[in-house]
């Protein structure tokens, strides 16, 4: 069959599936892209060719936005189905990094399609090329290799077939998923091939769920028999592996008690009586708690990262140990846990049967219980809506939010003072109603992030909660919302400036500095009014249905009337100051920010009395 390259890779790509449980998805389910010299006339004339049907197309506005997109589509859809994403060379291909970036970090699929310069070399250096004097085969799109799981080089028309094949094992495999990248010179993709007729057969890539070795569990199940007061930390893992009616039923038959970090939030509904919350620095003080008392820590599907461990502070307990059930042997054998590597559905259901008779006292039932209903009414504190012709504070916006959804909502977050706050106050009614994209915290994420959940969910309410700062860095892609029909709901809070790094620059003897949206002061700091940036105008001139929300009865009304639109919709609100970081309860554990050691200025040498006397809290677990 004679292709050029490029048709050639479309063709396969369309017929690549995914399937799991007896359910079959299709692996690539649409391209993004931005045409440049780079793919115009290869990828982008090969799409044309093809057509919609075989392969759908999303017309981008940033890069870096295409593969924001294609993230949230591929989380929504528990990583079985994926978005590819077609750049040209040069800048196009470079501003792929940090959301390559991001999908690799949270182990989420997304195929990455940049163009590449000339293989055969006819003029040299082309428009947008990168010349290296000391290598002649690098170029911009090597940026991608350190953020890529798999990358490779399309050099010649045959290599495009062991190439295609090893980019889908990883796409699909759930230990290695991440960035996938095929750089693809402009010349090769024009460039036409006889092609077995086979490498276009229909495939389906297994989605596999390993079990538990023998022996990793009798050690798990004898150390969970063990424990008098032990603590289940469930992540993102447990979401992918959709074993949330695994993971209940094992806290319900055992008592033990489940905290939750960023990306496994909701993986139990908020109201289970084994959910206790949160977990970490920006976790709620039940979790806290109970994790610096644990006797055993049953790692689930987390990276246990540093805001999950308050930077190796939280667990205090001289005793304690760890069972880390996780896919890639390398979580699960973190703070030198026992490892049980399995999928964790597979796992926890194994690991049941294991311990089966176990359970924890009852006075430890009651207790945690207890913690659960007292951070409830911390909860209902924040929410509390007040005076309800003041400006609402960003908690109160929150509160507003949770009153109105239900367990179809989905919030989608990434950056800023709100994940905090979600992850502490947030009532997830639903597995996949909190999309918090915190293993990069990438700014800008949300909006087109939202765009691929609804693109994944279609019919369901996909609201975006973004700070001012946020919508600044990335609000392009509203032209696609608006382009596409999709009615994402946009909720902008502005208070003047970055408050979650404002409120960590006091906290470390920063002051503050360079972190509000201000005229200058007389003294050269930035401490002056407010810029007259208006973010609501900017959205309705990107074509979304725009509210202004001045007062909590606003704001509530606002958000009702954003849930029943069909179009694009955005709410707009100035929270109230001094700033947003107050009303929430503060952190409950620490996190590890290092603190100038030597300074003139009073804040940074108080504020490295406290970071020294926190440091010295910190445990290794060997």
């Amino acid at each position: 069959m004679r292709l050029t390259v490029a048709q050639a890779l479309v063709r396969f790509l369309s017929r690549q599936y995914t399937e799991r449980d007896g359910r079959r998805h299709r692996l690539v389910a649409a391209t993004w892209g931005i045409f440049g010299h780079g793919n115009v006339a290869g990828i982008g004339q090969a799409l044309l060719e093809t057509g919609a049907r075989d392969m759908p197309f999303f017309q981008g506005r940033n890069e870096q936005a295409m593969v924001h997109a294609a993230v949230g589509y591929a989380r929504q859809s528990g990583r079985l189905s994926a978005h590819a994403v077609t750049t040209s060379i040069g800048p196009g291909a470079t501003n792929l990094v940090t959301g390559a970036a991001g999908a690799t970090i949270n182990r989420i699929p997304v195929l990455l399609l940049p163009g590449d310069t000339f293989a055969t070399r006819p003029a040299d250096p082309v428009l947008q090329q990168l010349e290296v004097q000391e290598a002649g085969d690098v170029s911009v799109n090597d940026t991608l290799r350190p953020v890529s799981r798999y990358f490779d080089r399309i050099t010649r028309p045959e290599a495009l077939v062991p190439a295609a094949l090893q980019a889908m094992r990883v796409l699909t495999d759930p230990v290695r998923t991440g960035a996938v990248t095929l750089a693809l010179p402009q010349d090769v993709q024009a460039e036409a091939y006889d092609w077995p007729e086979e490498f276009f057969a229909e495939r389906v890539w297994d989605v596999r769920r390993p079990r538990p070795d023998r022996a990793e569990l009798a050690g798990a199940a004898a150390a969970v028999r063990g424990s008098a007061r032990p603590l289940i930390v469930a992540g993102g893992g447990i979401r992918h592996s959709d074993a949330g009616a695994a993971l209940a039923e094992f806290a319900e038959a055992t008592g033990i008690p489940v905290a939750t970090t960023q990306a496994g939030k909701g993986v139990l509904p908020y109201d289970h009586p084994a959910e206790v919350g949160g977990i970490g620095h920006t976790g709620t003080a039940t979790a806290d708690a109970l994790a610096r008392e644990a006797d055993l820590v049953i790692a689930a599907g987390t990276r246990l990262t540093d805001f999950t461990t308050a930077s190796g502070t939280l667990f205090q307990n001289p005793a304690v140990r760890f069972v880390g059930l996780n896919l890639d042997p390398y979580d699960a054998h973190k703070l030198a846990a026992l490892p049980l590597v399995a999928d964790a559905r597979e796992g926890l259901g194994e690991l049941r049967e294991a311990v089966a008779g176990y359970r924890v006292d009852p006075a430890y039932t009651a207790s945690y219980g207890e913690g659960k209903r007292a951070w409830e009414r911390r909860v209902d504190s924040a929410w509390s809506a007040g005076d309800e012709d003041l400006p609402p504070t960003q908690a109160q916006v929150l509160g507003l939010l949770d009153g109105l959804v239900d367990a179809s909502d989905i919030l989608v977050n990434a950056a800023g003072s709100l994940p905090g706050d979600l992850h502490k106050l947030w009532r997830a009614r639903s597995a996949d109603q909190y999309h918090l994209e915190y293993g990069y915290s990438c700014m800008g994420y949300e909006i087109p992030a939202a765009i691929g959940v609804a693109l994944a969910a279609p019919g369901r309410p996909v609201w975006a909660l973004v700070g001012d700062g946020t919508y600044l860095m990335n609000p392009t892609e509203i032209v696609t919302a608006v382009q596409e029909g999709i009615p994402v709901k946009l909720v902008v809070l502005d208070n003047h400036g970055y408050a979650s790094i404002g409120g960590l620059s006091q906290a470390v003897g920063g002051e503050g500095f360079a972190t509000g949206y201000r005229f200058r002061a007389p003294d050269g700091s930035y401490g002056g009014d407010p810029l007259p940036v208006d973010l609501a105008a900017n959205a309705g001139s990107l074509g979304m249905a725009v509210m202004r929300a001045r007062t909590v009865r606003d704001l509530r009304e606002a958000l009702a009337e954003a849930r029943s639109a069909t179009c694009p919709t955005c709410v707009y609100v100035q929270t109230r100051t001094p700033d947003t970081v107050s009303g929430p309860p503060p952190a409950q554990a620490w996190w590890d920010v290092p603190v100038a050691e030597t300074a003139n200025r009073k804040a940074a040498a108080q504020a490295r009395e406290e970071y020294d006397r926190q440091a010295a809290q910190r445990r290794r677990h060997l």
